[in-house]
């Protein structure tokens, strides 16, 4: 009785425990325990309503046991967004979880958090694995082919874990065994003692150990033959099926919110938060790491993630400081959270590991309200003196900058660097700098491209150079800060004061942030302080302006002896002084000077008009007015280059022709690389065509900002006397558009 019921419920049990093991594979990549009982619970059910219809027609098993998968499945997704704090009703919660369940389990961030659409696929695959090899393990009597799914199931929980757990033998030889056990459990075969002769019998032995002899050869075989290419896998990285997702898209505005900090700083009451918070902070909207000459750019790849948020590399636990938020007027995808963010509860979010920054993909909306535990970690500052940069490929983003950096911004690395050795001792130096020469002007225009950066350190006074929005303070840090090889971001968010205050715009900041090596990355403040007076630029800091002297003279200069012509003329000049005037000498310098007079009066003509119309494009009427006015910029430069654009061309076309005009070329004494790209500025165009009203002052001033780049760089591509042409060609004043 005892041997009979082992027979029947042993190779369920070892069943269950391989379809168990799989989930307790998979588990280690998820947050908590909630998902190795739900993959166990599935095991378990799939397997026990098997076995209780096992004298039912084999036709009728699959209907009922689906019935029973819905059911669990019902079950565990309540249980997972019961836990997950996800509110909806239960028949939404599946359709999304069953819809989006294989790309949001691909690109899901680790740990990943046990959540309805985290969970309903393995839950379906472990049950139907359940009940494939149940039926023909039991049922077919083929337990070898009745383990194919099992196996299965356990190699799509390695695949899953990938590269992103440690790699632990234990469930692989476990699997193994259990398997082994199936097979010889369920492998014996019993024949009668009786009803064989001798020789049948002996026969029967000889082909049996035949069989297994050459059965064991093979495996052996097998096993010398593949061991070296699966020992070189296994020494491989495995492969990250979360590769094979691309992240969520970044809007304009999030992927470079530096931009609307002019903005906002012209409506500083505007509400964009409610923060409750424990303790005085700066609350993150976005991280900057890439700078390619004209913007700022986030470049993070925000994943799918559950409550539980991993730290970024290289930073330490710190103070936990909650914080409650609710937004109001702030606008776009970014998730705003005082750093590092660690957990987050009431809303679902995707994380960039990288910078600790949030982004919510269906876009932030009035009134909605989340919590973030945010680790905040303070750098030991008698370790900074001494601290050091790290380098390598992973800061090599942190280094990079466009291509041709003005001549003057990197000579004011070098003087501001002369005297500091330490890394430490040069961000201080950068910072105490710009703080001492520069003032804040929430008036100040938006743009951080080099010319702007250029005119903000250099310009000339009264010109509104030297006052900037903190988007050019923190531009330049960065900048500088990267000539001098130490590893820079810039920051843009929020200041926010201890317990409950609305955050509006005029809170709106950005500070550039410094690596160093065991600390992390350290704020730095380069604005100056209020009702201080700024200290005059010192002449070693301004850009030397280049002089020729000609070449001296290795001969004298001779002296001829006045001949008879000569003694004439300079009777005739005695005679014109002493007042008999020369009429021919007057008339010539009459004629001469209207003709000065006349040229002099167009060249200032054309001058002032061109500056008007530019004015008038660029800094007149309404956002689309000004982005069309940019573009227009564009193609007259083009036009002045010898280069105009057909007028068949689309937007994008115009951009990729204006990419080839201003293409790499090889000077003299330096290359000089390509210009910045108008890709952005062609999609603001089509926006204005195709969103008449869409587009706002941050979007007409990153399309100036653009524009005015590429052309100060066609330009200064041309020789002496194109550019003298092109600064005084009448063309852009009566040219068709």
């Amino acid at each position: 009785m005892v041997a009979r019921a082992l027979r029947i419920l042993l190779p369920p049990a070892l069943i269950t425990a391989m379809l168990a093991l799989s989930g307790l594979v998979a588990d280690r990549i998820y947050n908590g325990n909630l998902f190795t009982v739900l993959i166990a619970g599935a095991a378990a059910g799939s397997v026990l309503i098997s076995l209780a219809m096992t004298r039912l027609r084999a036709w009728a098993v699959a209907p009922l046991s689906m019935l029973g998968l819905a059911g669990y499945l019902t079950f565990a997704l309540h249980l997972s967004a019961q836990r997950a704090g996800i509110t909806g009703d239960l028949p939404t919660i599946a359709r999304e979880s069953l819809g989006d369940g294989i790309p949001r389990l691909l690109a899901v961030l680790v740990p990943v958090e046990p959540q309805p659409d985290t969970i309903a696929v393995p839950v379906i695959a472990t049950w139907l694995a359940g009940l494939m090899a149940m039926e023909l393990t039991t049922r077919a009597r083929r337990t070898l082919v009745g383990l194919t799914p099992p196996v299965l199931l356990f190699t799509g929980a390695l695949w899953l874990v990938g590269p992103a757990a440690p790699r632990t033998p234990w469930p692989a030889l476990a699997f193994a065994a259990l398997a082994v056990a199936a097979l010889a459990f369920t492998g014996r075969v019993r024949t009668p003692d009786t009803g064989i002769d001798p020789a049948t019998r002996k026969a029967l032995r000889l082909r049996a150990a035949l069989a297994g002899g050459t059965g064991f050869a093979v495996i052996l075989a097998l096993v010398a033959g593949a061991a070296p290419p699966v020992a070189q896998q296994v020494t491989a990285a495995p492969f990250d099926p979360r590769s094979l997702i691309d992240p969520p898209d970044l809007d304009a505005l999030d992927e470079n919110p530096l931009i609307r900090l002019s903005g906002w700083a012209l409506q500083p009451q505007e509400k964009l938060l409610d923060a409750d918070i424990a303790a005085d902070a700066r609350i993150r909207l976005a991280v900057l790491s890439d700078y390619d000459g004209v913007t700022w750019k986030v470049g993070a790849t925000y994943r799918p993630a559950g409550r539980s948020l991993p730290r970024p590399p290289g930073e330490s636990a710190g103070k936990a400081v909650q914080q409650r938020l609710t937004v109001a007027g702030l606008t776009g995808k970014l998730l705003p959270a005082a750093a590092t963010p660690s957990h987050v509860d009431g809303v679902r979010v995707a994380y960039d590991q990288s910078t600790g920054t949030m982004l919510r993909p269906e876009g932030l909306t009035t009134g909605m309200t989340y919590t973030v535990t945010s680790l905040h970690n303070e750098p030991d500052v008698n370790l900074l003196p001494v601290a050091d940069v790290p380098s390598g490929a992973a800061m090599a983003r942190y280094i990079a900058l466009g291509p041709n950096v003005p001549d003057s911004i990197s000579r004011l690395a070098q003087r501001l660097g002369a005297d500091n050795g330490a890394p430490y001792q040069r961000a201080l130096a950068i910072e105490q700098f710009l703080a001492e020469h520069y003032k804040l002007d929430p008036q100040a225009p938006s743009g951080h491209a080099y010319p702007n950066l250029n005119f903000f350190l250099f310009g000339p006074a009264g010109t509104g150079a030297g006052k900037g929005t903190s988007e050019q303070f923190a531009a330049s840090f960065a900048v500088l800060a990267r000539l001098l090889n130490l590893p820079s971001r810039v920051v843009v968010g929020f200041t926010a004061r201890a317990g409950r205050h609305p955050v509006t715009a005029g809170d709106a900041l950005a500070w550039p942030e410094v690596y160093f090596t065991d600390l992390g990355w350290v704020p730095f403040h380069p604005l100056p302080d209020p009702n201080t007076e700024t200290k005059p630029l010192e002449d070693e800091f301004k850009p030397q302006p280049e002089t020729s002297q000609p070449p001296p003279s290795e001969e004298p200069i001779p002296t001829l002896a006045p001949t008879a012509d000569a003694s004439s003329a300079a009777g005739a000049a005695s005679a014109t002084a002493d007042g008999g005037a020369n009429v021919a000498l007057v008339a010539g310098a009459g004629g001469g000077g209207l003709a000065v007079l006349l040229l002099a009066g167009f060249v200032v003509f054309v001058l002032l008009a061109r500056a008007a119309l530019r004015r008038r494009r660029l800094d007149e009427g309404s956002p689309d007015s000004r982005i069309e006015g940019a573009w227009l910029e564009v193609g007259d430069a083009l036009r002045l280059a010898g280069r105009p654009a057909p007028e068949h061309l689309s937007a994008a076309e115009v951009a990729a022709h204006a990419a080839e005009a201003a293409a790499p070329v090889r000077g003299r004494h330096e290359v000089r690389l390509a210009a910045p790209t108008l890709d952005e500025l062609a999609v603001a165009v089509n926006q204005t065509v195709f969103g008449p009203g869409t587009a706002g002052d941050t979007e007409a001033e990153a399309a100036r900002s653009r524009a005015l780049a590429y052309i100060d760089e066609l330009k200064a591509r041309r020789s002496w006397w194109r550019r003298l042409l092109w600064t005084l060609h009448p063309g852009p004043l009566r040219w068709r558009r």
